[in-house]
Formats: C-alpha cells, sequence, structure tokens
C-alpha cells in the first residue's frame, strides 16, 4: 500500500505545484471574479459552468492512436512546416501608419491586424510575441516585425479581441502597448486576464453574442465564431470567443477571429452583410480538430456565407501550429477562390490594403519563399457535418 499512498502523495504535489506556478505566473491570466461569473451564467451561451457552440463542436485531445497517426503523416508527407527564409514584408514606422487617412488594413501576420476605418484606429488580436504560447511555443517565422519593435506602434482607440488563446491574446503585447489604447473590447471572459496584466476595469469592455457597440462613430457587434477558449488544459471555455462586425456608414469589415465552418456565417450575412472585406480564417488546420478551424475551401464558403466582396486570408504565415506545410492554406485557398470566383487579396505582411478600392495586392509570392512541391500530398479531412 506504501506505493499508492506515495503516488497520490505525488499526484497531489504535483497538482498544488502547478496551481501555484499558474497563479504566480502571470501570462497564464486571471480567474473571472464572482460578479463576472454572474454576468455570465445569464447568457443564452452558458450551459452549466461553461460557454458553447450551439452545434456539437469538439476540441482535439491527444491520444496514443492519433499520436502515432499525426507521426505516420509527418514522417510521410514531410511538409515543410516552417519557410526556409523570411517571409517578404513591407517595413512600416510609426510615421507612416499615422499617416493613413483612407480606410485601410494591414496585416501583420497570424491574425494581427491594424484597422483605419471612419477615422477609428484598432488593433485586432495583437499578438507579437517570438512564441505561439509561454511553454513549447513554436518560433514566429519572422522574428523582426515589419516595424522593428513595439515602441513604433501608434496610438490606438481600441485593441478588438476575438478571444484568450495564446496566438490572439498575448500577455508581453499587451503589457508593452497598454498605455497607447483607449479601450480593450472582447468578448465575455477577457475582462479577468487584461485585469490582471494591470488594465484598468474602466478600459476593458466585454460583450455576448449579438450585442453591439459604436466606438468614435464606428459601430461593432460581437458575432458567434465555433471554437473555443482558455489557456490553462483545466480553464476551457470558461470564457466565450466571437467574430466581429465592423461597421461605418461607408464601409463594411467582417474579421472572423478563429472558427471552424458553421451557421452563424450565413446568420451574420443575412444580419450585417454585404462586407467590402472579409478578414477570414485560414491556416492550423487538420482534420482531427476541423471541428474549430476551417479547411481552406470552408473558408471560402464561409466568405460567400458572409457575402464578402474581397477575402483576405488570416492566421497563417507566422506560426506552425498544426501539420500542414506553411503555404498549404494560401495554395489551397488561391485555387478554391479562383474556382468560385472569390476576389483574394494576398498582401505581403506589412503591406497596406486599401478598404473598398478598386485595386488589391494579388501577388503570388509564396512560390519564391520556399520551393513548394507542385502537388504536396493532404490527407484528406474527413467531411464536416456542417458541410454536407
Amino acid at each position: 500500500m506504501m506505493w499508492l499512498f506515495v503516488l497520490i502523495a505525488l499526484v497531489v504535489l504535483l497538482a498544488v505545484g502547478w496551481d501555484l506556478f499558474r497563479r504566480l505566473y502571470p501570462p497564464f491570466g486571471g480567474k473571472p471574479s464572482p460578479a463576472d461569473l454572474q454576468r455570465y451564467r445569464q447568457s443564452p451561451n452558458y450551459k452549466g459552468t461553461k460557454f458553447e457552440y450551439p452545434l456539437v463542436t469538439k476540441v482535439y485531445k491527444p491520444s496514443l492512436g492519433s499520436f502515432f497517426t499525426m507521426l505516420r503523416e509527418y514522417v510521410q508527407r514531410r511538409p515543410e512546416l516552417k519557410p526556409k527564409r523570411p517571409l517578404p514584408q513591407v517595413k512600416l514606422d510609426r510615421e507612416a501608419m499615422e499617416e493613413i487617412e483612407e480606410d485601410t488594413v494591414i496585416w501583420f501576420g497570424h491574425s494581427a491586424l491594424l484597422l483605419q476605418i471612419g477615422g477609428t484606429r484598432l488593433l485586432l488580436d495583437p499578438m507579437f510575441g517570438q512564441t505561439s504560447s509561454p511553454i513549447a511555443g513554436g518560433r514566429r517565422f519572422n522574428r523582426e516585425l515589419p516595424f522593428g519593435h513595439l515602441d513604433e506602434l501608434p496610438p490606438v482607440d481600441a485593441v478588438v479581441l476575438s478571444h484568450d488563446h495564446y496566438d490572439h491574446l498575448d500577455y508581453g503585447t499587451i503589457r508593452r502597448i497598454q498605455d497607447r489604447v483607449g479601450q480593450f473590447i472582447g468578448p465575455l471572459g477577457i475582462r479577468c486576464h487584461l485585469e490582471r496584466w494591470g488594465v484598468e476595469p474602466a478600459r476593458i469592455r466585454e460583450y455576448d453574442w449579438w450585442e453591439e457597440l459604436e466606438l468614435h462613430g464606428v459601430k461593432l457587434a460581437c458575432t458567434p465564431a465555433r471554437h473555443y477558449s482558455g489557456r490553462g488544459l483545466f480553464s476551457q471555455n470558461g470564457g466565450l470567443w466571437c467574430s466581429w462586425v465592423i461597421t461605418t456608414p461607408e464601409k463594411r469589415v467582417y474579421f472572423s477571429g478563429d472558427s471552424g465552418y458553421g451557421p452563424h456565417f450565413k446568420e451574420i450575412g443575412d444580419k450585417y452583410g454585404p462586407f467590402d472585406l472579409a478578414l477570414m480564417e485560414c491556416g492550423q488546420y487538420d482534420d482531427r480538430w476541423w471541428d474549430i478551424h476551417m479547411l481552406p475551401e470552408q473558408t471560402v464558403r464561409a466568405h460567400l456565407d458572409v457575402k464578402g466582396n474581397v477575402l483576405l486570408p488570416i492566421h497563417w504565415g507566422t506560426f506552425a501550429l498544426a501539420m500542414h506545410s506553411w503555404y498549404d492554406p494560401i495554395r489551397r485557398l488561391s485555387l478554391e477562390a479562383r474556382l468560385r470566383g472569390v476576389s483574394l487579396a494576398t498582401p505581403k505582411i506589412g503591406e497596406p490594403v486599401r478598404i473598398g478600392g478598386s485595386e488589391y495586392p494579388t501577388e503570388v509570392w509564396w512560390p519564391a519563399v520556399s520551393a513548394a512541391r507542385k502537388d504536396p500530398k493532404f490527407r484528406g479531412a474527413r467531411p464536416s457535418g456542417t458541410m454536407e
């Protein structure tokens, strides 16, 4: 019986140690206050003790079988997970970004974007850290940012967040830029992290799906996404996740955040579309987690569902968080967009894109970075129930 006692003691010590480490290590974020939890319980999306998407949504859970399957695929396909050389970037500085007057978006890689719309400057999911998470995170493809360092970022009216995952809500970034941010806007569950990191409560605004707000004449609507939240193994879905509709009387922009394909895209399109520009997730997909990240072909379909005009793909080109080649998202998306007659914008990182203009960047720049194979073998994903 002694071995059982020792085993139990070790488990208890590990659990206590992990909880203590999590409490003392700020990047893990905070926990909702009793007042926050009271509000969350009033949300129609809160079921029991967590938030849920209306359809059954499975998050990948590691298993011995799936590990060996993934290892076999890697050996067979040998995907080029990272580019062989830095991706091309358009160099920027603070003055250049502050001088932008027209409605413009700049993609900084992954899902980080600077959006100038209606004279208001918004920063979407600003993740500028060197690794995708504080523990065992993959390194950024390009070590240098297009604007050099964070001090070059101009003041912004608001940081707009889609959810609390490390590759979208970065502790180091928030700490460095928070004094140049007017407000922090996000879904329910964001507040506790930001407050722990020193952001004043008065500057934090949380919203449920379909709730709307106005900021300096720009209207924002917190809209659904099919994903999940949490910054730890045992704290999933304690906060909400979302997409955003951002509009002025002249322009309409949709920001998908992270999302698997689902009927919410058509609901958003029917309620708020059409959109001049759709910033759509494309990347970090796999048939083991297709509920929470779209395949490129689904991204095009979702773009059509929301009634987008021009599609600008995000959530790729910065971190390797899946087993596909780094260029596979844009390669497959380009093919599908051409087949479906969708206008596709393919800016380099840091390249300003004018919203509603007659011309968008369409250069096919990724083959020059790596010697992409003509037809890299990709094991097809199981068909999603929402695609039937």
